[in-house]
């Protein structure tokens, strides 16, 4: 035996790293073999397994599905090799990691071919605690985290996750290590199941006793027993290692892992032990009506119990578009569901109209431990129904304890309108108008939504919520560039004094002030004071950090717009939009594994949603240059749900143009029909794109028809908004298809002067990249390259996979500027 294996073999304290793949034993063996190779390849590349093994201080043991590295030189080195591992697999989605790390005494042995291997707690524990893992945990015993706490920087990472029961009965301490960036922030399955348990241990009370007075003594009595016993165990984030365990915190909402809903659908900063006591969800009402068309009066009705609790700053309220996923119709698991929003209660009912009668039915339930707190019907007239919501809401606060300031109690018992006909039609057009996300038909949609809400208005020009809905609506087409006239900024602007000539000093109207500035102003500063007076009245509403993170992001504070979409999450964490947002936001920092996990936790609320699947696929495309998930999922729509297509027809051609196939991307034009497709407010038509499609084809008669057909229209609208830099930039590249050198360089200038970064660091970079495609179009090399390789450089959508496939850039190809530039954007 070796000098050098022998003093391994004498080593009685260790710092063991035990890794190993996540569903390994499914995998075909061809699989296996390709992961295990790729994590050889991943470990070996680390700075700490080379400088350990350069040291003779490492020792590696392969288990099968992973493998075990004892380190003997730092306690430090098998954790930052952990992150090290884990930063590297971020580049490899496919391959699914759990780590666990412990330090302890190992007995050294020697296998039958002579060379060192290791036994004992120090490397059982290991496992033990690794074991107790998902699919991205780092976890650490409480011995390691222990040891790193006295090392100061590594304490804000270190999150105690309590005691788990481990094989052969033993239990162990463990302590859940993650960062911004890496390691996984949620609760493990484990600690998860052992909660239920406990919880579930607490014996129901009986359905008949809910209203006596012996019951709720006797309910308080089991909740408090309940958090007892659950109170130990985590909801979905843990506590720093030396954190006390408050029977009661507030929980957020995930940020970017992607799994089943049940397992990742809570905010990203949940906190530990039970959720908040004052935390609830109302969740849709059931529609008993004859008439199916009331489903929507029905929405309605739960829709206003669930903002005048929202209006409540003693409770935290889960926001509409979450808990509209749990419509009725299938069995609900409360549990499950209080889980995934991260509260405590829920409120479920019931609503049946009759001709001018109405019967509401609400009960309040305590989602711990399916104790019913509360309930209550109302039979009244149908003309009482905002009423009934009222007492629902103030009945609801009641049992929570909650407190209620005057005037938060003013604002539950104003009623939203006198008119029942247009409380429906403000009811519709609200579904339609939030009920969007990356779909190409979105403007149709607003539309629809703008017709509802002004037959609702002429019934009652009174209604405020529907004036408020109203100025966003026509925000909306301003910005999206669909109707970007002063005749659409007059209607907002009306709706928007409208409201507050009906409610000065409510945050709603202060809030549509909000929007307004910000969609069709860039008032920045003026929409961030507007915010400032919402959080005083409206203390559950998501769309104050949302906003907040729009107009970040527009600044170029990419990490303060991550972080208020994050917070955005945790009072709306089912919400599309937001997480189809916060996409964007990872797209723009080409954080791709980011964007497919976002757009995969979509996915688990809604798992058929066309336009999340394409979005998702898309970053494929956008990261390896890989077409095929994205032409895989069009073909997939295609044939089980064509009349889908349309929503996505102009992902359907960005992928035709990226694979260069010309028929493909005619029938995607048809199907796009009057939807635009492009980025951010640079939108182009249908008749552009067969411009381009003729470029493509090297077709220059075909192009220059095109260009020519659509310019008239295009210089119109340039006229009628000279200052308006998209509109400009899509008339210089019209001008740059058309051959007419010199006006398109002029024009791509002058977009460019009138979108600076630092106003609007989003439609700025399309700028900047647009004046590279028309220098490039028009023969003007070098301004293309020192234009291009800025926007390279700048957070946006030039990527690796658009530079390398899309036809924009084909009279590039081939120079070394180029290449070096798509270069610089490939995988890593």
């Amino acid at each position: 035996m070796s000098a050098e294996v022998k003093k391994e073999i004498e080593l009685e304290i260790a710092y063991v790293l035990f890794v190993d793949i996540v569903g390994y034993s499914k995998l075909l063996i061809d699989q296996q073999r390709r992961l295990l190779e790729l994590l050889n390849e991943i470990v070996r590349g680390t700075e700490q397994f080379r400088k350990a093994e350069a040291s003779h201080r490492l020792i590696t043991i392969p288990t099968g599905d992973g493998m075990a590295l004892v380190f003997y030189n730092a306690p430090e080195a098998p954790v930052e090799c952990a992150l090290e591992i884990s930063r590297a697999t971020r580049e490899h989605p496919e391959l699914k990691l759990r780590m666990g790390v412990h330090s302890g005494p190992v007995s050294g042995v020697v296998d039958v071919s002579g060379r060192a291997n290791i036994a004992g707690a120090g490397i059982n524990i290991a496992q033990r605690v690794m074991d107790c893992g998902d699919a991205e945990h780092i976890l650490l015993s409480r011995h390691v985290a222990e040891d790193l706490e006295q090392l100061g920087h590594w304490k804000k990472h270190l999150h105690d996750l309590g005691e788990a029961e481990v094989k052969h009965g033993a239990h162990v301490s463990v302590v859940n290590l993650y960062t911004q960036e890496l390691g996984n922030p949620e609760v493990p399955q484990k600690f998860l199941q052992a909660r239920h348990k406990a919880v579930a241990a607490v014996p129901l009370a009986p359905e008949k006793a809910r209203t006596s007075r012996s019951w709720m003594i006797a309910a308080a009595v089991m909740i408090v027993a309940a958090l007892a016993l659950g109170g130990y165990f985590l909801s979905r984030r843990s506590a720093p290692v030396g954190a006390g365990r408050p029977a009661v915190q507030s929980t957020t909402a995930p940020e970017e892992r992607a799994g089943p809903v049940n397992a990742r659908s809570l905010p990203e900063s949940a906190a530990p032990a039970a959720f908040p006591e004052k935390s609830i969800a109302v969740l849709p009402f059931e529609n008993l009506s004859e008439e199916k068309a009331n489903a929507f009066f029905t929405d309605g009705v739960q829709d206003e119990i669930l903002t005048d609790l929202a209006k409540i700053a003693d409770l935290k309220v889960i926001s509409r578009t979450s808990v509209m996923q749990y419509k009725t119709g299938a069995a609900r698991n409360l549990r499950e569901i209080a889980q995934q929003l991260g509260v405590a209660h829920l409120v479920e009912g019931s609503v049946q109209r009759v001709s001018n009668r109405v019967r509401v039915n609400a009960q309040l339930i305590d989602a711990r431990n399916d104790a019913h707190l509360w309930a209550q019907t109302y039979d009244r007239d149908l003309a009482d129904v905002f009423a009934i919501q009222s007492e629902i809401a103030k009945a609801i606060a009641d049992q929570l304890q909650a407190k209620l300031s005057p005037a938060e109690k003013n604002a539950i018992e104003q009623r939203p309108t006198t008119d029942v006909a247009a409380f429906d039609l403000y009811s519709r057009a609200k579904d339609l108008i939030l009920n969007t996300g990356f779909s190409a038909i979105r403007a149709q949609n607003v539309r629809s939504g703008i017709d509802l809400l002004n037959q609702a208005l002429s019934r009652d020009p009174s209604f405020f919520a529907a004036q408020c809905q109203l100025s966003y609506a026509h925000d909306q087409l301003y910005a999206l560039n669909v109707d970007r006239t002063p005749e659409r900024l007059a209607l907002a602007e009306a709706a928007v004094q409208a409201a507050f000539r009906l409610r000065p000093d409510a945050g709603e109207a202060h809030l549509a002030r909000a929007d307004h500035l910000y969609f069709a102003y860039r008032d920045y500063d003026g929409a961030l004071a507007e915010l400032e007076v919402v959080r005083s009245t409206m203390p559950n509403a998501p769309r104050i950090f949302e906003l907040t993170a729009f107009i970040a992001r527009r600044r170029g504070a990419h990490d303060d717009g991550l972080r208020n979409l994050k917070r955005a999450v945790e009072l709306d964490p089912r919400n599309f939009f937001t997480l189809q947002q916060l996409s964007i936001s990872y797209a723009l920092l080409r954080r791709f594994p980011d964007v497919i996990a976002t757009n995969d936790r979509a996915l688990g609320i809604k798992p058929d949603d066309p336009e999340t699947t394409g979005a998702r696929d898309l970053a494929y495309l956008d990261w390896k240059a890989d077409t095929r998930p994205l032409h895989q999922a069009i073909d997939e729509i295609r044939a089980k749900n064509p009349q889908a297509i349309k929503s996505i027809a102009d992902l359907w051609f960005i992928c035709a143009l990226a694979e260069r196939d010309a028929a493909s991307a005619e029938m995607a034009l048809t199907e796009l029909g009057d939807a635009t497709f492009g980025d951010n407010q640079t939108q182009l038509t249908t008749a552009f794109g067969r411009g381009l499609l003729a470029r493509m084809m090297k077709d220059e008669a075909k192009a220059r028809a095109a260009f020519a057909a659509i310019r008239p229209e295009q210089e119109k609208i340039v006229r009628a908004q000279p200052d308006f830099g998209p509109a400009l930039c899509i008339l210089a590249l019209i001008d740059a298809g058309l051959g007419r050198k010199e006006e398109a360089l002029r024009e791509s200038r002058r977009a460019v002067e009138l979108v600076p970064l630092e106003k609007d660091a989003l439609n700025g970079a399309d700028m900047i990249d647009y004046s590279g495609i028309v220098a490039a179009w028009v023969g003007e090399k070098d301004l293309a390259f020192e234009n291009l390789s800025k926007a390279a450089q700048l957070p946006g959508f030039v990527t690796y996979g658009r530079l390398k496939l899309l036809p924009w850039y084909d009279p590039l190809r081939g120079d070394p500027r180029f290449e070096k530039i798509v270069n610089s954007l490939a995988p890593k």
